[in-house]
């Protein structure tokens, strides 16, 4: 608000600068005594709004910087800088109110834009085995914050081996931002020491639901925090679409004994298919890429960026704007300027399509390259990761969320987003090529270790030979 006010004078002084201007033009030429004696009086003021100009116009943009710089911070695992400009209180607050039963009320809202979701229920055993598989994909979280320590087997890996990575140079750690290293600092200059709290980095257990929906083959994530603060969606249309693939084994049933047909007793319900090691795999490898957007913090990366950063920069740059055009749109009266601000509007909210657009996509490959690592510590082949993105297509029944929504985002990233963008390569093409260079990233790193390793057993044992001789 301060730096809309500040904005209004900046037409005024560059108005009264370029009149003064003009009147020591006037002096220096026609030597009109009146204007000769305010000439050293006119450049004072010019100085002077100079000056004011200056500050009216820089202030704000540092300050704006500033704040940006200080909302900077390494994404976990991958290094990718994000501007997240919420406070480790906001993002308690977030998480609070998502902890719980909060999560299935968001997520149930979620869903009914859709129709009332039919839940699978506890006795079913398809919930049994996503659960049970996402558990599993939840142990490893603790290993990605000690990679070096808790793997260092990573190395003696072999072919007939699960590839295990190499220690990521950014573990999953919380880490101060810049704001709260700049706290920190003005805190211990009023001689008091005050912990300053880290963002959160939520962890296990996640919320989990299942949908009866058999049009939609996919899952998506929501929410933030621990206390089930987050959690995953899975639509049945998917574990039918995996089942379907290798039909799940199911055992015979036990015969009836006598006795029970004595008593008049009916026959054993059936046992329950048992999913193939590939069924669960593939389960695996979407759980744990929905896994990986919760483990890397996405859902608040987009709120800080689609309802803070980006429409205020938008505003920032429509009120300078208008400032600039303030002394020609008042000749017309006040609805020019409001003309103005409505296109702002309209232009500020196209362009919160396109950076939500642009950032889901990052973090698509990127939950793509962290599933990989979740996937070999949890004991899952990697590999199989890449397999399946790529025999997996882009429609709206494989789309994250509802179908309907996802035909809706289709249609308008055809129509303008990716027009703008001008992307040329379609996304499921770079998930895949990403997600392959990120597995021979881990080979290449392998061999270089090794040789490393070997170099330096070399060197000790040349060493203690000379020391012997």
């Amino acid at each position: 608000m301060t730096a809309r006010v500040g904005l209004t004078f900046v037409p005024i002084l560059l108005l009264n600068n370029l009149r003064s201007k003009k009147l020591i033009k006037i002096a220096d030429k026609h030597k009109i005594p009146e204007l000769v004696e305010k000439r050293e009086d006119m450049l004072r003021k010019i100085r002077h709004r100079t000056i004011l100009f200056h500050i009216l116009i820089f202030v704000p943009i540092v300050i704006f910087w500033a704040t940006i710089i200080a909302s900077l911070e390494r994404t976990p695992l991958t290094g990718r800088w994000r501007i997240i400009l919420l406070s480790p209180e906001e993002e308690e607050e977030i998480a609070a109110q998502l902890a719980g039963p909060g999560w299935y009320r968001a997520v149930g809202e979620i869903l009914s834009s859709d129709g009332a979701p039919r839940i699978i229920p506890p006795t079913d055993w398809r919930l049994e085995w996503v659960r049970d598989t996402l558990r599993r994909l939840e142990g490893a979280i603790p290993t990605l914050a000690r990679e070096d320590e808790l793997c260092p087997q990573w190395i003696d890996c072999g072919p007939d081996d699960i590839p295990l990575p190499p220690p990521a140079e950014y573990p999953l750690r919380p880490r101060p931002r810049a704001s709260e290293y700049l706290r920190r600092f003005a805190e211990m200059t009023c001689a008091r020491t005050v912990q300053c709290a880290p963002h959160v980095i939520a962890g296990p257990p996640y919320s989990l639901l299942v949908i009866d929906k058999p049009d939609a083959s996919n899952a998506f994530s929501y929410g933030f925090g621990p206390d089930g603060g987050g959690g995953i969606v899975v639509f049945s249309g998917f574990l039918d679409e995996v089942l379907a693939k290798n039909p799940a084994v199911v055992p015979e049933p036990e015969p009836q004994s006598w006795l029970s047909r004595l008593f008049g007793l009916g026959p054993r319900a059936p046992p329950r298919p048992v999913p193939t090691e590939q069924q669960t795999a593939e389960l695996a490898t979407l759980l744990a890429h929905e896994l990986a957007h919760l483990v890397l913090s996405h859902h608040i990366e987009t709120l800080s960026s689609g309802s803070i950063v980006w429409p205020s920069v938008l505003s920032i740059v429509t009120d300078a704007v208008r400032a600039f055009l303030f002394p020609v749109t008042m000749l017309f009266g006040p609805f020019i300027n409001d003309a103005l601000a409505g296109m702002g509007k309209v232009g500020a909210g196209e362009f919160s399509q396109l950076s939500e657009f642009c950032t889901s996509q990052k973090q698509e490959v990127e939950a793509d390259v962290v599933s990989a690592r979740i996937l070999a510590h949890a004991g899952f082949d990697p590999r199989i990761a890449a397999r399946f993105w790529e025999e997996r297509q882009d429609t709206p029944k494989t789309a994250e969320c509802s179908p309907a929504r996802a035909e809706e985002e289709a249609a308008a990233a055809d129509s303008l987003t990716r027009k703008w963008i001008g992307e040329t390569h379609p996304v499921q093409q770079t998930r895949v090529a990403t997600l392959k260079a990120e597995l021979d990233r881990w080979e290449a790193e392998r061999a270089a270790a090794r040789a490393r390793r070997d170099a330096e057993r070399a060197r000790g044992a040349q060493e203690a030979q000379e020391a012997q001789s």
